[in-house]
């Protein structure tokens, strides 16, 4: 195979046209590294080209410790040649290694492209990941594959069976579920089904099991880690998950009690604690282990997006539980109400250090009283326990406990309209939290109503170009290490402000170029993916995937701070040290700001806004 039709096969070469590649592949090198020989060596010479291991293998080592391997087709020294900084790790050859030596000013046009770039940030992030793993010690139980612990084939039913035997059959077969198999693909039955599709609404015991079952059944692949596998139940509220083979055939079904074991600090036994609380302060006892269960999940080397899910799921949970003790207290609520987490908290991206964003939406009866006070009295309640289960106040005053953020439904919606007639800067600072928006509980649909408001603010070019400000008013740091931009003074002085120097700027881009899209995601990541499918000026997939990238990279430097804190029992904050990150981390952090300022100055250019 010639040098073209090699590098053609892998990252980040593949991204690249023929006339380019054949290009590139006639400015390689080849060199020849014996067993034991060090190609790089950590603190030495900066790399001078792009490194593609042909034949063999070579070691990542730190310090004489193993971090990983890499085989055919994977590249090395594109942090060293694009920084020009000594190796951060050495390189040596595990055994006799053929290399294409690709020169810098190759090089460094791909690795600068948007392709490129995405690589880097990518690679970077997998490299940090082996490096905590190789450092983790003793087994962790939550890097176990779920296929280990797959006890016994699937049991089946017919779909014709009916309910009452089907659930004999579970009986006798001591399992929680049945997998019904039909043309259309798998469904599930589970004893949760029973109980509540059955026994409490009194259905006919007769009835054919597939009209209380579940279609399509979720299934999870037997290569998944347990971690990840509760964590995956957790935020899509289910209890069983079949247990897929290679070729999509089920083997077996792992339920969250075969999880459990992994950890005290699980999303099921926070969320179990919570909804067993009888009263205000066992909620807020029950959230106060939210710390402990974040640096669990960060330990485990959990997805980092992941993580802000479960503390806005965790978050949602006490807010149901206090809701419902509010109401006992109360009494039955005057109309149909609506309770929306906001900002952040809608977004399912909180971390450690967040406070409270929310909103509550209601429909009054014509000729009724004042259904204002019943909900002031509400939101009272439940701001105060989220208080004191460590979720502070928000310091602008959006929550619910505000009028401004408690009103009819329709009110909202003549609001939204106002905002996007009339911009102006509060209207901007609004739009960053109440265009963010989630129902958590109440029996109002409000977020069809009020997605649809969003979706006209598309036809609003005032409001577009100001919602592109907001945008671009952040600007995440201009260099690193000799030039890092970071707090001058204050108790942060020197320090980087992780969150609004770089995680909120991608969120303010995502949600802008969504909403210019018409589209009513609210996560950063959904949003970007959905910008790139718009009708009109679709986003270019490359950016999408560069700030997806950046943004994964950020998260995961944040949340390892703040549970560094929390271990060192410190308040987490958002503020990073520099010198307190490895050599990967503050190379990945340069990448990432490159990213972003690329891409501001991308929607700079589309709206015609010059760069401050």
């Amino acid at each position: 195979m010639d040098i073209a039709g090699f590098l053609r096969r892998y990252p980040p070469f593949d991204e690249l046209d023929e006339d380019g590649l054949a290009r590139l592949a006639r400015s390689v090198e080849i060199e020849h590294f014996p067993a034991d020989s060090v190609i790089l060596q950590q603190g030495g010479d900066p790399a001078q080209a792009l490194y593609v291991v042909r034949k063999g293998a070579v070691e990542l080592l730190d310090d004489g410790m193993l971090l990983d391997q890499l085989v055919e087709g994977e590249v090395f020294g594109q942090f060293s040649l694009l920084a020009d900084e000594t190796p951060t790790l050495t390189v040596r050859a595990q055994e006799d290694t053929l290399c294409y030596l690709v020169p810098p000013e190759t090089a460094d046009p791909l690795l600068g492209s948007e392709a490129g770039v995405s690589f880097v940030i990518g690679s970077m992030r997998r490299r940090i990941t082996s490096a905590a793993e190789s450092s983790a010690g003793a087994a962790d139980p939550r890097l176990t594959p779920v296929g280990s612990l797959v006890r016994r084939e699937p049991v089946t039913a017919n779909p014709t069976m009916p309910v009452a035997e089907a659930a004999a059959r579970m009986a006798d077969e001591r399992v929680s579920s049945l997998l019904i198999p039909t043309p259309d693909g798998w469904g599930i039955v589970t004893d949760r089904d029973l109980r509540t599709r059955l026994v409490a609404a009194s259905a006919d015991p007769s009835i054919p099991v597939v009209e209380i079952a579940t279609f399509p059944v979720r299934t999870i692949d037997r290569d998944t880690l347990a971690g990840a596998a509760l964590l995956g139940m957790f935020a899509d509220g289910i209890h069983h998950y079949p247990v897929t083979e290679p070729g999509g055939r089920i083997v077996g079904v792992v339920t969250d009690t075969d999880l459990m074991g992994i950890g005290r600090h699980t999303p099921f036994a926070a969320r179990s604690a919570i909804e067993r609380a009888r009263n205000p302060q066992e909620v807020a006892a029950a959230g106060r282990e939210l710390p402990a269960l974040v640096t669990a999940m960060v330990e485990a080397r959990t997805d980092p997006i992941d993580v802000g899910r479960v503390v806005a799921l965790v978050v949602d949970a006490m807010t149901v539980r206090l809701l419902h003790l509010a109401i006992e207290r109360q009494g039955d609520p005057p109309c149909a109400w609506a309770w929306l987490a906001l900002g952040s908290a809608a977004r399912h991206e909180q971390a450690l250090h967040t406070d409270q964003d929310h909103a509550l939406a209601f429909d009054p009866i014509p000729g009724q009283p004042d259904a204002d006070p019943y909900f002031a009295e509400l939101a009272e309640f439940v701001t105060a326990g989220l208080e004191a289960a460590g979720i502070p106040r928000c310091t602008g005053d959006a929550m619910a406990t505000h009028p401004t953020l408690r009103r009819p439904i329709d009110e909202f919606v003549v609001h939204f309209a106002d905002w996007m007639d009339h911009p102006n800067p509060k209207a901007t600072v609004l739009s960053s939290i109440e265009y963010d928006f989630r129902q958590v509980a109440g029996p109002l649909d409000a977020e069809p109503t009020l997605d649809d408001a969003v979706r006209r603010a598309r036809l609003k070019p005032e409001f577009l170009r100001m919602l592109s400000r907001r945008a671009l008013d952040l600007k995440p740091p201009t260099g690193f290490v000799r030039d890092l931009v970071v707090e001058a003074k204050g108790e942060h002085a020197g320090r980087l402000d992780i969150k609004h120097g770089g995680i909120t700027i991608v969120t303010n881009l995502a949600r802008t170029w969504a909403i210019r899209a018409g589209a009513t995601q609210k996560g950063t990541l959904a949003r970007l993916d959905a910008a790139t499918h718009a009708a009109q000026d679709p986003l270019d997939t490359d950016v999408a995937r560069e700030l997806s990238e950046a943004f994964h990279f950020l998260w995961e430097i944040r949340l390892r701070h703040q549970a560094e804190q929390v271990a060192a029992g410190q308040a987490p904050d958002d503020y990073v040290d520099p010198a307190s990150l490895g050599p990967f981390s503050r190379s990945g952090l340069k990448e990432a700001f490159r990213v972003i300022t690329r891409a501001q100055r991308l929607l700079a250019s589309e709206e015609g806004i010059r760069p401050s």
